[in-house]
């Protein structure tokens, strides 16, 4: 039988559409893309916005278009919180929500042999356990992707994923360093360490242990050369936490640090658990101990009750930090939320033109920032090669650079020397 696959939303989600993959060709099923014809079609549900909400809808619908006897199975995030919305889709056949992906082809097989419609969901708030699928080959280009964490406990006033997602687990670190020399014995250099609130890593063990514990057991690993750390709670930066984390050679430069705003007002109301001047500190901190350092982060416009003066300061706030790059979103209210029911929503007029002026300032961050690296020797783990001949890849801070060679640079580590900016891409000799 033929399985197509098609994921929405984030990294955790694509590495756990991978685990399942493996179950499949574990079981002797043909793995095929979801646009072809196929017996069963996964779809890797994502609900961060009401726009996720609306693709994972579209793409449920469209399985059964490309196959009307297929089995349809929806799994992930929309699902575990949008149940009364996915009895009203008739194409579904099977629900799972956040967890038992590891046991999915049992699941579909038992439908299948019972013709019934079926919704196996786990009240995932009192889950204890990280679903663990072993070793699981997710790469991108030459970088592989670990998820070492589920769960947050932060409930952020705007998001749903705490529901989605349930409380902090974290996979056992024999796992994670499995996983990794097997994945250092197939060639490839890069690591991206992530889960839903990778921050939150260890705090559910007994034993003390925690993130830089495990960066460190990473680092000796030989055969890996660079670790990149996923998205990751600003209030992780510590003055311990950086001692420790300027020892290890191999842990790259570039931090995404989700701020959100600039104001602490409006950070308040978010029920982030920072104001905007402990945020300055912990940049000056990253600044100070990694001078080629590269931050970038994700911003929320027109969330409820934000004032011009609320907007200007953060606005402001911004141009200051002068981050490497900004992705900016404008709120979406999600039902559930605090947020959902505050009073003062913004209209999306508002929104559209605060989006807009946030990323214009964006792109001239990111266009200065790269002009700066022009006449200087960089070192690039290069991916793949263009169609005009260019080997592309991106430095241990995340800049992407292109270079033109006869010789075949995948997957290899170059000293190069920039000499040009072509938007928003280095070029190199």
């Amino acid at each position: 039988m033929k399985v197509g696959f098609l994921t929405l939303g984030c990294k955790v989600n694509q590495y756990e559409t991978n685990g399942m993959i493996q179950r499949f060709k574990e079981h002797g099923y043909d793995i095929v893309e979801f646009d072809d014809k196929a017996d069963i079609y996964i779809i890797n549900t994502c609900t961060v916005t009401n726009m996720s909400d609306r693709k994972s809808r579209q793409f449920l619908r469209q399985a059964k278009k490309n196959n009307p006897d297929s089995v349809v199975v929806a799994v992930g995030c929309y699902v575990q919180v949008s149940k009364d919305e996915l009895e009203q889709i008739p194409e579904i056949n099977l629900c799972l929500g956040t967890n038992d992906k590891t046991q999915i082809v049992e699941f579909v097989e038992k439908y299948i042999d019972e013709k019934n419609k079926k919704e196996e969901l786990d009240n995932i708030l009192y889950d204890a356990n990280f679903e663990d699928f072993g070793s699981v080959t997710y790469t991108e280009k030459t970088r592989a992707v670990i998820k070492v964490q589920d769960g947050c406990d932060r409930f952020c006033s705007y998001c749903i994923i705490p529901f989605a997602r349930g409380k902090v687990r974290s996979r056992k670190p024999e796992s994670v360093i499995q996983e990794i020399k097997e994945i250092a014995k197939s060639g490839i250099k890069e690591v991206v360490v992530t889960g839903i609130h990778v921050a939150s890593y260890g705090r559910d063990f007994k034993e003390d242990y925690r993130l830089i514990d495990l960066l460190e057991e990473i680092n000796r690993i030989d055969g890996i050369e660079r670790i990149r750390l996923g998205s990751i709670e600003p209030l992780l930066i510590t003055e311990d936490f950086m001692e420790r984390l300027i020892k290890l050679e191999k842990v790259c430069h570039h931090f995404h640090l989700s701020l959100q705003s600039g104001c602490t007002e409006t950070l308040k109301r978010m029920n982030r658990r920072y104001t905007a001047e402990e945020f300055e500190v912990i940049v000056e901190r990253l600044r100070k101990y990694y001078q080629d350092v590269i931050l970038t982060t994700d911003i929320i416009v027109g969330f409820p009750n934000e004032s011009e003066e609320e907007f200007e300061c953060t606005y402001e706030y911004l141009k200051k930090i002068n981050f490497y790059k900004m992705h900016v979103f404008k709120y979406s209210p999600r039902k559930g939320t605090k947020a959902s029911e505050m009073p003062e929503q913004i209209p999306g007029d508002i929104k559209e033109i605060r989006s807009k002026r946030l990323l214009e300032l964006s792109d001239d961050n990111e266009t200065r920032f790269l002009d700066s690296y022009i006449g200087k020797t960089v070192e690039v783990l290069f991916e793949e090669c263009d169609e005009q001949g260019y080997y592309k890849g991106h430095t241990a801070n995340y800049i992407m650079v292109k270079v033109k060679s006869e010789e075949d640079l995948s997957n290899k580590i170059v000293n190069v020397v920039v000499r040009k900016r072509d938007e928003l891409c280095l070029i190199a000799e």
